[in-house]
């Protein structure tokens, strides 16, 4: 990568290979930003480089498990400075999801999908937030879920770790605002990439899978440009599609017992 003017503004995306990462990283490429795109997979990082290549933008990629903390921090660390010095927007998109009832699900899978979708989370934001605080309206956007509206029949384990997203999320905007950081959750519902390939629940069927990698990626976009009304209201969760909309604009006004009967609805509970 060639080290960019400091004036570019970048973004740090873990996850990028493949899904919404890829599809945020390529989104953001085309607006200009220096990209670092960050992942496991190795092979999915390079065409990701080449296709940013293509399109002339300029990109940095690497292996990164986000569950290591010292390897997280080499990365946003490395990245930073390839990027003169500046993080615009951190983007903690990388997790998984594991699908299917509580008890029939292997507790090693359990912790693994807690240390991915959380603890690589704290990581994330540990690792970036000096670099946040150098660079004047900077961003995080940590990636929630439609599922951290209430618990998830079949959903327990991952639905527990966005709740976990959405907590830590409310937390840091309001700590963080006075180092000048917003830091916003998405929350979409179920979304067409490999995670989803082969899950099926009650609520995808009675939902369906509807959303697409570049609807996320468009919604995080225009989420880290908010319009004035947006910034006037301090906005920090964006729900993406219209189905999660009105889910969570009905959590918002109804009862616990009202809500918990539509979530047992439609998960066929």
């Amino acid at each position: 990568m060639t080290t960019p003017n400091a004036d570019r503004r970048s973004v740090f995306i873990t996850g990028a290979a493949a899904g919404i990462g890829r599809a945020t990283a390529l989104t953001f490429a085309r607006k200009g930003y220096v990209v670092g795109g960050y992942d496991i997979d190795e092979v999915g990082l390079k065409t990701l480089a080449d296709e940013i290549d293509q399109m002339g933008g300029s990109s940095q990629t690497g292996h990164l498990d986000v569950t290591d903390s010292d390897e997280m921090a080499r990365c946003v660390g490395e990245f930073a400075e390839a990027a003169g010095g500046r993080l615009d927007v951190m983007i903690n998109n990388a997790g998984i999801l594991r699908a299917g009832r509580f008890e029939e699900l292997d507790v090693a899978g359990h912790l693994k999908e807690i240390d991915i979708n959380t603890k690589g989370v704290v990581n994330g934001l540990y690792a970036a937030f000096p670099y946040l605080r150098d660079t004047r309206n900077s961003v995080v956007v940590n990636l929630s879920s439609a599922s951290a509206i209430y618990g998830q029949a079949e959903l327990a384990n991952y639905s527990a770790t966005k709740f976990f997203v959405r907590g830590i999320t409310e937390a840091l905007d309001i700590e963080w605002s006075r180092h000048g950081i917003r830091v916003i959750a998405m929350w979409p519902l179920y979304v067409q990439t490999a995670m989803t390939d082969n899950i099926k629940t009650g609520t995808t069927d009675s939902l369906g899978i509807r959303l697409t990698a570049q609807d996320i990626a468009d919604a995080i976009v225009a989420a880290t440009e908010p319009s004035a009304l947006r910034r006037a209201l301090h906005q920090v969760h964006f729900p993406v599609g219209s189905q999660t909309k009105v889910l969570v604009a009905g959590s918002r006004f109804s009862p616990a017992w009202l809500t918990r009967l539509v979530n047992k609805k439609l998960a066929h509970s």
